[in-house]
């Protein structure tokens, strides 16, 4: 596990055995079944957590605000998953962080880009990602052709 500090937050490397990433991670997945409606299930599918060797956590006192995972799309790529802050924190730089500390990981472990899937109608998620150096790309794998997904990149 490793830590990085500043002077409000503290983010943590785990895996997703975390109990308090496994926490956050149970208030998504409710916060985007009401959000996804019928079609939760089709993206449900791709947001396992099991065997997630590279998380950041959020800490404030001690207590997780936040949440993001990463997982290998291909040799060269890391996929962004699970991206997560409660509704009462947003708007801190919470998620901004925890993207930074994704990126630098994997930096750290050689991989040239991040690729994600947000939806399209999630003005934050898609404000974050934009003021964070992203860029839209075509949707990609599953997420091709599904009209509601907007997909990002961004070069290491």
């Amino acid at each position: 596990m490793t830590e990085i500090m500043n002077h409000q937050w503290t983010i943590t490397r785990t895996d997703s055995s975390n109990k308090d990433f496994q926490h956050l991670v149970h208030q998504l997945d409710q916060y985007l079944a009401i959000r996804n409606g019928d079609d939760n299930a089709f993206f449900a599918q791709f947001n396992k957590i099991d065997r997630i060797r590279h998380v950041v956590l959020a800490y404030r006192d001690e207590q997780p605000v936040g949440c993001g995972a990463m997982k290998e799309y291909d040799p060269h790529t890391m996929e962004i998953k699970r991206m997560f802050v409660p509704a009462a924190l947003r708007g801190k730089g919470i998620a901004r962080l925890v993207l930074a500390g994704l990126e630098s990981w994997a930096r750290e472990l050689g991989y040239k880009r991040c690729i994600l899937e947000t939806g399209n109608d999630m003005r934050d998620a898609v404000g974050l990602y934009t003021k964070s150096g992203y860029s839209t790309i075509p949707n990609y794998g599953q997420y091709a052709g599904v009209d509601s997904s907007v997909c990002f990149e961004k070069v290491l």
